[in-house]
Order: C-alpha cells, then sequence, then structure tokens
C-alpha cells in the first residue's frame, strides 16, 4: 500500500489526483490539502464521479510548517507531492524532513520578494535529505520535467554528447478571453517579466525580457512566435551535460497576449513590491492574479492543442557523425477535459508528476538526497509518458535549428 498527500488544488493538482486514482495499485490511498478546503472538495468529487476513487481533504497553509508536520504525521503518507505555489518549496521540504517523509515537485523554488527562480536553495537540502535516507525530486512536471527526461532519452538513446538545446513550449490552445493564463497567473507573469537568459559557452547570457523571438511552425498548432525566455532546466541540464554549448528556452505568446501585458506592466499591475491601499497592503500582481480567469476554470472553453519538446544537435550515438534529432508531445486540450475536466496545459504537469510519484513509490527511481530528473534513468518514465495520455514523437531533423 502507498498513501500519497498531495498539497495544492489547483489545475495541475486535480489532473495529477485524477490520473493517480487510475492507478490505484499504486496509489491506494490519496490526500489532498490546499489553503481552500473548498477547492480540494471540489476536485474529490470529481475523481469520485470519474473514477469512483475517495479522497480525504484537508485545509493547511504550506507555509506553517508545524501544521504541515502536524498533518503528515496524521496522514503518514510515503510521498508527499507539492503542486502548491514555488515559493512554499522550502517550507514543504522542511516538514518532510521533519516528518521523515520522501518529496516530490514540479517548479524549484522562488522568494516572494524576488522574480528569481534557481535551484541553489533545493539543492542546499541534498545532505539533509542523505543524512535522513530520504528522496527529494525536483521539477516532475512537463518543462521543467518532461523536457528533461526527453533531453537525458537522446543522450542515452541517439546522441553521445549534446552540443545545442533548444526547448520549445508552445500552447495553441484558444480559451476565449481577452487575457488569461494557463497556469498560475502569480508565478507565470513573474516568469514572463523576468530577464531572459541562456547557457552559452560555459556561461549565462541575459538579455531584456521578451525582447528576442523567432517564428517556428509547430505540428498541430502551426507557425507561432516563439520569445527568449529563461526557464529552471536550462540551470539543471547545464549541470548534467557538462558538454553543453548552447542551450535556449522558448515560448509562444499570442499578439493579444503580449500586448495586454504590455499594458499591465506600464500601470504597474505585475509589480511584486507591497503598495499602501486604502489603510491595507496589496501586492499588485497578486490582486492582479486574483482578478484574472482561474486557469482551472478555463478547461471547458479551451480548444487546440500544445506542443513541447527539444531540439537536440550533437555526436550520434552510432559513430555516424552530428545529427540533429526533435523530440515532442503534442497534447489536445479537448481530449484532456474530457478524461480529467482540466485544460491541456495543467495535463502536461499534471500527468508527470503523477509519473515522478510512481516511479518513486515503486522504487524504480530511488535515492538518498535531492535529485533531479536528468538523473533518473529516463526510460520507465518515458514508457509511462506512452502508457498514461503525453505520447512522444522523435524524429531526425537535417541540422540543428538556424536561430
Amino acid at each position: 500500500m502507498s498513501t500519497v498527500l498531495v498539497i495544492g488544488a489547483g489545475g495541475v493538482s486535480s489532473v495529477c489526483v485524477h490520473k493517480m486514482a487510475q492507478l490505484s495499485d499504486v496509489f491506494t490511498d490519496i490526500h489532498l490539502a490546499s489553503r481552500t478546503i473548498a477547492k480540494c472538495d471540489a476536485i474529490a468529487a470529481s475523481v469520485k464521479q470519474r473514477e469512483g476513487a475517495d479522497i480525504a481533504t484537508y485545509e493547511i497553509d504550506a507555509e506553517e510548517v508545524p501544521a504541515m508536520v502536524q498533518l503528515i504525521r496524521k496522514v503518514q503518507p510515503s510521498l508527499v507531492v507539492n503542486l502548491a505555489l514555488p515559493y512554499q518549496d522550502l517550507p514543504i521540504m522542511d516538514a518532510c524532513l521533519e516528518a521523515g517523509v520522501h518529496y516530490l515537485d514540479t517548479a524549484n523554488y522562488e522568494p516572494k520578494d524576488e522574480a528569481k527562480f534557481e535551484y541553489k536553495w533545493q539543492w542546499a537540502y541534498h545532505e539533509r535529505f542523505k543524512e535522513a535516507g530520504l528522496m527529494a525530486l525536483l521539477g516532475s512536471g512537463f518543462d521543467p520535467g518532461v523536457t528533461s527526461v526527453f533531453t537525458m532519452w537522446l543522450r542515452k538513446h541517439k546522441l553521445k554528447t549534446i552540443r545545442q538545446l533548444d526547448i520549445l513550449d508552445c500552447n495553441g490552445g484558444d480559451h476565449g478571453q481577452a487575457f488569461a493564463t494557463n497556469f498560475n497567473p502569480e508565478i507565470n507573469i513573474r516568469e514572463v517579466t523576468a530577464p531572459a537568459r541562456h547557457w552559452e559557452n560555459g556561461e549565462w547570457v541575459e538579455t531584456p525580457a521578451m525582447q528576442v523571438k523567432t517564428e517556428f511552425d509547430f505540428e498541430a498548432v502551426g507557425p507561432r512566435n516563439a520569445y527568449l525566455m529563461y526557464h529552471e532546466e536550462l540551470e539543471s541540464l547545464a549541470k548534467f551535460i557538462p558538454e553543453l554549448e548552447l542551450a535556449r528556452f522558448w515560448m509562444t505568446f499570442g499578439d493579444e497576449y503580449i500586448k495586454h501585458l504590455t499594458v499591465l506592466q506600464n500601470v504597474g499591475m505585475t509589480g511584486i513590491e507591497p503598495i499602501r491601499y486604502q489603510g491595507k497592503e496589496i501586492i499588485p500582481l497578486q490582486f492582479l492574479a486574483a482578478v484574472l480567469p482561474k486557469p482551472e476554470t478555463l478547461g471547458e472553453s479551451t480548444t487546440g492543442n500544445t506542443n513541447i519538446g527539444c531540439i537536440a544537435t550533437g555526436q550520434a550515438l552510432d559513430g555516424s557523425g552530428e545529427k540533429t534529432f526533435y523530440i515532442n508531445n503534442i497534447c489536445s486540450h479537448e481530449a484532456a477535459f474530457e478524461e480529467t475536466g482540466n485544460q491541456g496545459v495543467s495535463y502536461t504537469t499534471g500527468v508527470p508528476a503523477m509519473i515522478g510519484s510512481a516511479l518513486m513509490l515503486s522504487g524504480t527511481w530511488s535515492g538518498d538526497g535531492v535529485f533531479n530528473m536528468e538523473e533518473m534513468d529516463p526510460d520507465p518514465f518515458m514508457d509511462m509518458l506512452n502508457g498514461h495520455g503525453l505520447l512522444w514523437n522523435v524524429k531526425e531533423l537535417d541540422g540543428p535549428v538556424g536561430f
């Protein structure tokens, strides 16, 4: 038997819990907690209706370590799955250490007061988890997560070395809203407005946010403008692939999204510094997030596909010289909603969170300490992607991308 405690009740959590309920032989007892218990109850009701499984729900502030420890000890899970906000990672890791339980998340830590996300804070926990005989698996989402595993699968089966890597994230879905984000608005806007960074010749190169773009023709979506951004898997990939000369992350945005975001920036609504309003202290971005459509409500209205993948160039494993391979997944928003009641962006993150959890609980992935996805054997994860709704495809290209 494997008991699991999931923290967070957004769209990603909803998908993850639905998918866990489909694997009752692995996830025999599922518990769900968040700050708003009504959201947990709604997910539990959907899981009961769709999968026939019972989910226990709780109200918890994930930043309150003693309360988290008390809940963990009450539930006694084998694994805590953190699908809350990135700035709650460290308190949840602290609670797992104190309660003696394994840990998994989908996004690395980000301080509340600075739009800067990197692994150093969580990597610093390695010795503490190792000494406790516990495992912490970081970034088991899609990007990071699947993109990291895609890359390491290519390095295991196709390429002896990887010289250049481009990660391309395209959401070609249409939700019918004038402006909405497809995952947590606060985190989405913090990421998009942060300076872009890419890895080149052993160092980080920084450029202004949303200033570098290229057009790419995405299968099942069509031509889209992709913007150079920073994303955390670049940091871990640069660490675990030492021969990497160039690594970049690209994400697509429509003209309407860019227009609205520019206006919001210009009027100060994306700020993360507190301001005084009617005698109270508020953070503009958090207020904006509160009035924007919730990502978990967009599933029914969203149509189209996502297309996320990696293009890697390096020396072929068979000694045939330099080769370029493109590995990707295409996910249908409509199919994701039909199965789980959520749109495709939540689906592409929630499914990998379930898979990483299953591999940890089964002992297929194991170890003492803090680990990134790149350190694990990619094959069992890739097999489960195909078996649980995220089919992938790999093909050889004529050469590296020219952008």
